[in-house]
């Protein structure tokens, strides 16, 4: 009876406690704007209590014991503020709170346990501080991730991350706001991933992570991801000017439509464009010209819902120089710059409507949904081989394709707290449809005249995924991250070469499991596990020819991760990290297309560090290591051609009050392997950029220089097999694409 009295005194006493706690509810805006800021650290002094707002600005902290409470907020580039409230029991207390721009201040960023799975993105002030021509360069950004362009300019670039040879994106996923940018079974090569449709001083911000570990990526997410997040205003409406060497002018205007008016109700609307043309370095002028036009409206539709719209077209045209072989180059028969086909050059074009609806209930679940739509058009020449196959007029092929893009991706996720453990559910959904009209492969001479057609056929592939991810916060240092995606692929293809012309099927499904442990010993140290399968899909022209065999393989990988704060202004990440594929892309020169090959695994380090030296002055620098190699190979056969083996990155920044700020860059890429037995070597190189402005409130000076010291470099290189004009026999050897020389560049912005 005792015993009974007691449990039921205990249970009286714990009710009464419960029964006078109380809630905080806050929203935090940017000052300069005035929409919702995402992603913002909120910290309760003392508390062992941490959340991250959502993409409503909004947080959430419950069961709190009647008290005065001191909140901690911050974010990249902004400044942190620390506010009180009374918590009152049985009540909600709320908190609005704005966030200015500030410049970095390391020592106010915090490792946090409450988004242990999102610590690595990239600021606008990143951004701003490099120097950039277009926003493929924003890539470069990622620790150890290396891009090569070759092919004047308009094609997509080459990328390198992890011991890979990515191709133009066969596995790394990249996303603008959510839309994809990776074209499965393109006319080029699978997962051409095209960014030059974004406006670079329209990027808000980019995040992204390396390796298969996030259950909301799919398709190409083996090496990493990279989702670029453009402005959803601007600061002021803008004009832009620039002038450089090799008749290169660039223009580019924003204005803000809405103004005051539309913040005082948070609403922003602008429309932006570009215009771009160059000749270039090349002794062939390129006559390059790049169009951009985008419109943008985000604001609330609802108390607790936004609305984002945003409508873009694109359009460029080029010419290129193409590959050198060594020989041409080393004999004299051309120059550096030179070119063996000038005929080389393409144009391309794509139109984009994307829209996103996001809502939070009134029982805190946010729920996503966002709609796309794409039509895309590509035509590229291109002469890698020049006379092997035809020696009277040459090797010239043509690749193009039409292409409409529909898709859909949703989520919906709830925050709940049993006890003093936190648990992010999110149940999401995807679906992508690539309809192409024409995708071809023909030969072709000048640009002009088709001589055969190799393949004439339409895709019609079909993406559909589900995926489930749990973040449970187990303690206030322990998180754990678990997911699964399935994902559904249907690949036609109709063959308009064939006799009669046939249309053919395959399909197959894909399971994807991650998980990921993340220990946060202190707001200076974490140590982190990732765990996860990922997966490239093969190109439909391939998979469906050989009834459907090997259309989803798989990828495998781990990191272990530290991330580390020795002291209050500098931070460390370092991860060991291992990924096996199922198969390998192997990019075959003289046909210009890609083929499925055999299983590799990767291994290496990576080691970024930034250090903010003194209040105006930060360096940085990432360092990559791997070691690539096809597995099932003799040793000394096995490596994989133009996979890197050592890079790094790096460079100081200076932010000074005056408004005068910049940056000094390296990139440094080791000498690797250009084919399978390293007979064949791609050579290494050292280039250094140079970025500097004067800022003041109603316009910006600007001067970019890229490799400032005129370093002779091979921006791209290839082992492929090859034959001249007047040559018998065909040689293989590298053929490369020069880097940019010495090029400076001034720009004049006028904020209005």
């Amino acid at each position: 009876m005792k015993k009974y009295l007691l449990s039921l005194l205990f249970l009286l006493v714990s009710l009464s406690v419960f029964a006078h706690l109380g809630n905080i509810s806050g929203v935090v805006y940017d000052q300069s704007t005035n929409l919702p800021l995402k992603g913002v650290n909120v910290q309760l002094t003392n508390q062992g209590k941490a959340t991250v707002s959502n993409d409503l600005g909004q947080y959430r902290f419950e069961d709190l014991v009647a008290s005065k409470y001191k909140i901690e907020l911050s974010h990249v580039s902004f400044s942190a503020e620390i506010i009180e409230i009374t918590v009152v029991d049985n009540q909600t207390s709320f908190v609005k709170t704005s966030l200015s721009n500030a410049n970095i201040e390391l020592s106010e960023v915090v490792i946090s346990s409450g988004r242990a799975h999102d610590q690595q993105l990239i600021s606008s002030m990143d951004i701003k501080l490099r120097p950039i021509t277009n926003s493929q360069e924003i890539l470069r950004m990622v620790p150890g991730l290396f891009i090569g362009q070759h092919a004047g300019g308009g094609k997509a670039e080459q990328i390198f991350l992890r011991g890979f040879d990515l191709d133009h994106g066969t596995d790394i996923r990249l996303t603008v706001d959510g839309m994809p940018v990776n074209m499965v079974s393109h006319a080029h090569g699978q997962g051409y991933a095209d960014l030059h449709f974004v406006i670079p001083e329209l990027v808000k911000g980019v995040d992204f992570k390396k390796g298969p570990y996030n259950a909301e990526k799919g398709n190409f997410t083996t090496a990493g991801w990279v989702d670029f997040r453009t402005k959803d205003a601007l600061d002021h409406s803008f004009v832009k000017l620039e002038a450089g060497q090799y008749d290169s002018y660039r223009a580019v205007a924003g204005i803000d439509l809405l103004g005051q008016r539309g913040r005082d109700k948070n609403q922003s609307a602008y429309i932006a464009s570009e215009y771009s043309f160059t000749n270039s370095y090349f002794d062939n002028p390129q006559h390059f010209n790049r169009l951009n036009i985008v419109g943008k409206y985000h604001g609330h539709i609802g108390a607790n819902t936004n609305l984002t719209l945003t409508g873009s077209t694109f359009y460029s045209k080029w010419n290129h120089s193409g590959q050198i072989p060594d020989r041409a180059y080393e004999s004299g028969q051309i120059g550096f710059f030179g070119s063996i086909d000038p005929s080389e050059g393409g144009e391309t074009s794509r139109t984009n409507f994307n829209a996103q609806f996001v809502t939070v209930t009134s029982n805190n679940f946010v729920i996503k949904n966002q709609a796309f739509y794409s039509n895309y058009n590509f035509e590229l020449y291109s002469n890698f081989t020049f006379f092997l196959k035809d020696s009277i007029n040459g090797d010239q092929i043509r690749q193009k394709e039409k292409r409409n893009l529909y898709g859909y991706n949703g989520s919906i996720s709830k925050e709940t707290y049993l006890g003093k453990t936190r648990w992010t559910t999110t149940l999401g959904a995807q679906f992508r449809h690539d309809l192409t009209n024409g995708t071809e492969l023909s030969h072709t001479k000048d640009r002009s005249l088709t001589l055969e057609r190799y393949q004439l056929g339409d895709v019609n592939e079909l993406n559909a995924g589900l995926y489930a991810d749990e973040l449970v916060q187990v303690t206030d240092q322990f998180t754990v991250n678990a997911g699964v995606r399935i994902d559904y692929f249907h690949n036609q293809y109709k063959d308009l070469l064939a006799q009669p012309v046939n249309t053919k099927h395959a399909s197959d499904a894909i399971v994807s499991p991650k998980l990921n442990f993340y220990y946060t010993f202190n707001p200076r140290l974490q140590l982190y596990l990732n765990s996860g399968k990922g997966f490239h899909s093969n190109d439909t022209r391939v998979v469906v020819p050989q009834g459907g065999k090997q259309i989803l393989p798989g990828a495998y990988g781990s990191d272990l991760g530290i991330i580390l704060k020795p002291f209050p202004k500098m931070l460390i990440n370092a991860a060991a990290w291992y990924l096996w594929l199922q198969q390998e892309f192997v990019y075959v020169g003289d046909a210009g297309v890609i083929e499925p090959s055999g299983k590799s695994k990767r291994q290496g380090i990576d080691v970024s560090v930034r250090y903010q030296l003194t209040n105006i002055l930060y360096a940085d620098v990432d360092i990559s290591s791997a070691k690539p190699r096809a597995i099932g190979e003799a040793a000394g056969m096995n490596y994989l051609p133009l996979a890197p083996l050592f890079s790094s990155t790096g460079g100081l920044s200076l932010q000074m009050k005056n408004g005068i700020n910049g940056s000094l860059r390296y990139r440094y890429m080791a000498n690797r392997p250009a084919n399978e037995d390293n007979s064949i070597v791609a050579k290494g190189y050292v280039v250094n950029d140079l970025q500097l402005n004067y800022t003041k409130t109603k316009y910006n000076l600007g001067l970019s220089v890229q490799n400032i010291l005129n370093t002779k470099w091979k921006e791209t290189q290839f082992a492929t097999e090859s034959r001249l004009k007047n040559e018998t026999a065909p040689v293989e050897e590298i053929h490369f694409t020069p880097g940019t020389p010495f090029f400076a560049r001034l720009s004049w912005t006028l904020f209005f």
